[in-house]
């Protein structure tokens, strides 16, 4: 299955979701997306989330329900490591 990352812009401080996780996971899961982790800007006022994902509908749809905004949706398909060595996502 592809792997995305999603940029996501707030207006506020982002609240981490601690107790919104199981709900959102619950979305993700009806909507065939996988949440694999975050990252959190300093200002607390982006995200920067790997899913996997059929597709970018599957995670618009997921981000529709979940209340959350998906601004940039990028599908990526490898990391280029410290080495130079180009490796898989997962």
């Amino acid at each position: 299955m592809p792997y995305f990352i999603i940029e996501r812009n707030y207006a506020e401080d982002v609240v981490v979701p601690v107790d919104a996780a199981d709900d959102i996971n619950l979305i993700n899961d009806e909507e065939d997306v996988r949440w694999l982790y975050s990252f959190l800007s300093v200002d607390r006022r982006k995200s920067y989330c790997l899913y996997e994902a059929p597709s970018i509908e599957a995670i618009r749809a997921a981000a529709v329900r979940a209340g959350l905004p998906a601004d940039v949706i990028t599908e990526v398909d490898g990391r280029v490591m410290p080495n130079g060595v180009l490796a898989a996502v997962s």
